[in-house]
């Protein structure tokens, strides 16, 4: 792919987004000029680092880390870095992905609305995990971001959240992350259901986001396109 001046705007638009949804979801963490890194390790499923920047300098970025406790990983935004020669390895690779303000998207079958108050966020905190809630999406997110932050849910008759998705509004982008469907709810009506409330909330802004595998081919469904590739690297030692 030919990076363009826009496309790269993009890119560093959503590496930023993203480095600050896991500051907020960690409530840990620095950011300088060329990346955000938690010296604590922070909570399951996020990374201790995001690049910000192609020419982030590695081994400060490590430096900066807890790389003496298990699992310590590393969002590499631009895949440009090689950390194996720190004790890294990749975990996997994924896809930025970009959608334009305005886009048509399809009209979702639920009933869309954010979550509102601890409670609910803990019932989309289960229906997300398919087991239990665990605190990972503390209340701290609805209420200490200027409404930044929303967790999306949609609701059958009965009021049970079989979808949703998590957004987060930095300057002129909305990251989607955390999109799931549950009991059989097409993945397709997720997306729809997050992208209608996403218009609602910030009419003109781009999404952005990152997927792989079957969960990207579902977003390019949906009128995403791939800007750009991004790793996640694990320390093993």
């Amino acid at each position: 792919m030919i990076i363009t001046p826009n496309i790269e705007e993009l890119l560093l638009a959503a590496a930023h987004n993203n480095a600050a949804w896991c500051a907020a979801v960690s409530r840990d963490g620095e950011f300088t000029a060329e990346a955000w890194v938690s010296a604590r390790r922070t909570p399951l499923y996020y990374p201790d680092a995001v690049t910000l920047t192609r020419d982030t300098d590695a081994a400060a970025l490590v430096g900066g880390m807890d790389t003496a406790s298990p699992g310590a990983s590393v969002k590499d935004s631009f895949a440009a870095l090689d950390l194996a020669p720190a004790g890294f390895e990749v975990l996997f690779g994924a896809q930025w992905i970009h959608r334009p303000a305005g886009a048509p998207s399809a009209a979702p079958v639920l009933e869309w609305a954010p979550v509102a108050g601890p409670a609910e966020l803990d019932a989309w905190e289960r229906a997300w995990d398919g087991e239990k809630s665990t605190g990972l999406f503390h209340p701290g997110l609805l209420t200490d971001h200027d409404g930044d932050i929303v967790f999306l849910a949609g609701r059958d008759a009965e009021g049970r959240i079989l979808a949703g998705a998590a957004v987060n509004r930095t300057g002129e982008v909305v990251g989607v992350s955390n999109v799931f469907s549950v009991d059989g709810t097409p993945d397709e009506e997720a997306w729809a259901g997050a992208l209608a409330l996403v218009s609602s909330l910030w009419p003109g802004l781009t999404v952005v986001g990152y997927e792989s595998g079957d969960d990207l081919d579902t977003a390019l469904r949906q009128g995403f396109a791939a800007i750009g590739p991004l790793r996640v690297w694990v320390h093993t030692g």
